[in-house]
């Protein structure tokens, strides 16, 4: 087992990674959160699976358990969702000393994680990733939101896990494109900061808890220095900023890693042809992104796109904060109006 200690200025808490965690689970939620009842919250293509095993470790240290399973989807990370949540925990009659559990993706981490922050004003929170994404991202950190029809995690709050526990066996059940998709944040990691892990990547190399380890260690970094997300952990929007854009133009058809992909394509073309990034750079990010099998191109117009950046979250001061590749494993942010926007667009579309 493999150890990160992600150290907030709201609070420290370790993640585990490695094989064979999830029997685990009810001692490490027992000895984070003190706990004595536990809410698991899953969706519908991961508890089959892992929820009877899940389950039977909280019980047997003691816990006492309810649980709540959404369809798959992004569509779950909505006020309706979250709202039916709400109803299940005051329904259960959970307290401030009781602790949510969110099994899965990061769809769930995240929405079980903003319900965490808000019921009662706040109880423990437990992430156990099952996707690659999840365990690389979006259960490190602290992030929690859900959507509104207007755009991407519009809604939501800063609030620390007590514990991310990662059991890689979960992750061999993922559907290739789901796993593909994962790999997209691992090359964001790569390119933003490691240029040994981006080689690791192209020899296809690497064991799996030391890939994850690398990037958790990466974003811990990132919060410590940053948990507000006002400075360089600004750094983690690498591909974000376009692909969120893409995201929500695709309809759903697209995975959030390949959204990402396709922001991190986009990004790397514009940054080129702005003379920041080499050729020779720009053109291995694209390739390794090919070689996972994961989209560079998008059929949305700058335009199109363009609306959708409007209301994103990440404009600050009247500036959307770009990150931009400088060399594999070097990047920068870089303000720019929303004027300037449209000719980054343009130039990351060819």
């Amino acid at each position: 087992m493999r150890t990160v200690t992600v150290t907030a200025p709201s609070g420290q808490y370790p993640v585990r990674i490695g094989a064979g965690l999830l029997p685990s689970l009810g001692a490490e939620v027992r000895a984070r959160t003190g706990a004595s009842r536990c809410a698991m919250v899953s969706g519908e293509n991961v508890f089959p699976l892992y929820g009877a095993a899940a389950l039977h470790s909280l019980e047997s240290a003691g816990l006492e358990t309810a649980a709540l399973v959404f369809p798959a989807g992004e569509n779950t990370k909505s006020l309706p969702c979250y709202g039916k949540l709400l109803e299940f925990l005051a329904e259960k009659r959970f307290t401030r000393s009781d602790c949510v559990i969110a099994m899965g993706g990061g769809v769930t981490g995240d929405l079980a994680g903003f319900a965490a922050a808000t019921y009662q004003r706040g109880l423990a929170f437990v992430q156990v990733p099952t996707t690659l994404l999840a365990a690389v991202d979006a259960s490190v950190g602290g992030k929690t939101a859900v959507n509104l029809p207007a755009g991407k995690n519009q809604v939501g709050a800063f609030y620390q896990p007590a514990l991310v526990l990662c059991d890689t066996d979960t992750l061999s059940t993922l559907p290739a494109r789901e796993l593909n998709a994962g790999y997209a944040e691992v090359i964001k990691y790569a390119v933003l900061g490691d240029a040994l892990l981006f080689a690791v990547l192209e020899s296809h190399g690497g064991e799996l808890s030391a890939v994850i380890e690398s990037c958790v260690r990466q974003k811990a970094r990132l919060v410590a220095e940053d948990e507000r997300d006002l400075g360089q952990r600004r750094l983690l929007n690498l591909g974000h900023t376009f692909g969120h854009a893409v995201e929500i133009h695709s309809g759903g058809s697209l995975l959030h890693g390949e959204a990402v992909a396709v922001g991190m394509a986009m990004i790397c073309r514009a940054a080129r042809k702005r003379g920041l990034l080499s050729e020779r750079d720009c053109a291995a990010v694209l390739s390794l992104l090919r070689e996972y099998s994961l989209p560079t191109e998008t059929g949305f117009s700058a335009e199109e796109l363009y609306d959708a950046l409007l209301l994103d979250k990440k404009f600050y001061g009247g500036k959307l904060h770009l990150v931009v590749p400088r060399g594999i494993g070097r990047c920068e942010i870089l303000p720019v109006t929303p004027a300037e926007l449209r000719d980054w667009l343009e130039d990351g579309l060819t």
